[in-house]
């Protein structure tokens, strides 16, 4: 008998299949080409050809297999973490986030990781931040230029940044603290063709490659210096952002709970630049899509104005599903397993599209639409919308995320009236291992006077 993951069509034992998955026959620099730049276009394309598991080779030396079937994805999600390693997945993060970081473990080391970092997003942490967030998200609207466009994509980045930095280190200010927000803005705006020298050393001592690394290395610097300054304070316990956390927690399984500097800096750079990049996206393409839709913007205006939290949210939630900021997860496997009629050897990194479920009519009808509706009541099933991954390695901060962007929508609608720059959507780019708007979602904001009360 095969042991079984809750598909029927996936086999981590007994398996019997032979044959790999189909895929284009491209050499592997034509096909990381293809992927790094264009596969919101390409891998669509590859599926209409190949169907719904398609085998790819990328640089650095990876067989990929992109998954579109939310069956399969299902299994993967819920299959054993010993054979689908998410940490071996996300290597190509290892240069920037670092070996111990909660995006790069696997098994007993991610799971003592997750829970040192849980209790900063829990229900409690995060009513705790409500107040914090709105203080922020109001002082930076009423910074915004008035009938005159900018990126909001770039004022988002910026808003993100401090809060998560407020979050991580509990103040914002200092010398030390203002040169780490400059250098995060530069550590985080990696293009394709910079990822290629994380993984080549010889790159890295020329051009933009040695810029990135002096970067890189400054941020290390500063980190480290706070760590060690945060280590002599002496109200520790009093304090209850999450680097102080950190120092004063005890491991929940009674193993060694003290962190090292390293892993310490590790888990801080993941803080950092994952906790606001993604955010950030998603609140700037929100904007982009309000501003283009007259009758949803005004109801969304409503929300705000009402506190109508729940039609907010889901807001938030379309412009994940339309716009991916991420275009899918990932999991490398230990062992060979069988999907469908298809044998996956060991080493193979499975790739479950959060791109092509979310682009797929069968899950939501008329996917090209921005259509928040669609997130009230109950809402799509689980399986076809998943901006934040899935199983035992969904997204910490989830939760904060969608909290931060209902709040910061909240605080903008409240005080401004938005406005497309031009009336045309805009296209997609890449930007490290995520997809951004190619102009930055420009809009054009103008005052609500007198703005509504909270």
């Amino acid at each position: 008998m095969a042991t079984e993951i809750t598909a029927p069509a996936v086999r981590i034992e007994d398996v019997t299949a032979t044959g790999l998955p189909p895929g284009p026959r491209l050499p592997m620099l034509a096909q990381t080409v293809l992927y790094g730049l264009f596969r919101q276009h390409w891998l669509p394309r590859l599926r209409r050809r190949h169907g719904d598991v398609v085998r790819l080779r990328v640089y650095p030396e990876r067989a990929i297999v992109a998954l579109a079937d939310t069956d399969h994805i299902r299994a993967v999600f819920a299959g054993p973490a010993s054979v689908f390693h998410a940490g071996e997945g996300n290597v190509i993060l290892k240069p920037a986030m670092g070996s111990h970081s909660v995006l790069l473990t696997d098994e007993d080391v991610h799971l003592r990781a997750r829970k040192l970092l849980m209790p900063a997003f829990n229900g409690a942490s995060l009513r705790g931040y409500r107040d914090m967030i709105t203080e922020l998200a109001e002082a930076e609207v009423e910074r915004w230029p008035a009938r005159r466009p900018f990126s909001a994509h770039r004022r988002m980045q910026a808003l993100t940044l401090e809060v998560i930095l407020r979050v991580v280190f509990g103040v914002a200010e200092g010398p030390r603290l203002d040169e780490l927000r400059h250098l995060l803005r530069r550590v985080v705006d990696v293009g394709p063709v910079e990822l290629i020298g994380w993984y080549n050393p010889k790159l890295q001592g020329v051009g933009p490659w040695r810029r990135y690394t002096l970067a890189q290395r400054r941020v290390d610097q500063l980190l480290y210096a706070e760590i060690a300054d945060r280590r002599r304070a002496s109200d520790l316990d009093q304090r209850h952002d999450v680097l102080s956390r950190l120092l004063t927690t005890t491991d929940p399984d009674g193993g060694d709970a003290a962190l090292t500097d390293a892993e310490l800096r590790d888990q801080l750079v993941t803080l950092l630049l994952a906790g606001h990049e993604t955010t950030a996206t998603g609140l700037a393409w929100a904007l982009h899509d309000l501003a283009r839709d007259p009758a949803r913007l005004d109801r969304a205006t409503r929300a705000a104005d009402e506190n109508d939290e729940k039609y907010l949210e889901a807001v938030t939630k379309e412009a994940l599903r339309l716009h991916p900021v991420i275009s899918e997860v990932a999991r490398r496997l230990t062992t060979d397993i069988q999907i469908g009629e298809f044998r996956i050897p060991a080493g193979h990194t499975l790739m479950p599209s959060i791109a092509m479920v979310h682009g797929d009519p069968a899950h939501h009808p008329d996917p090209r639409s921005f259509a928040p509706e669609r997130f009230l009541d109950s809402g799509p099933a689980s399986s076809t919308w998943f901006p934040f991954g899935g199983g035992v390695r969904r997204c910490l901060g989830a939760g904060f995320s969608l909290l931060e962007s209902v709040i910061m929508l909240r605080a903008i609608l409240t005080r401004r009236h938005v406005a497309a720059d031009r009336p045309r959507r805009e296209r997609t780019k890449p930007r490290n291992i995520t997809t951004v708007p190619a102009r930055g979602a420009r809009i054009v904001t103008t005052p609500r006077t007198p703005a509504p009360q909270r």
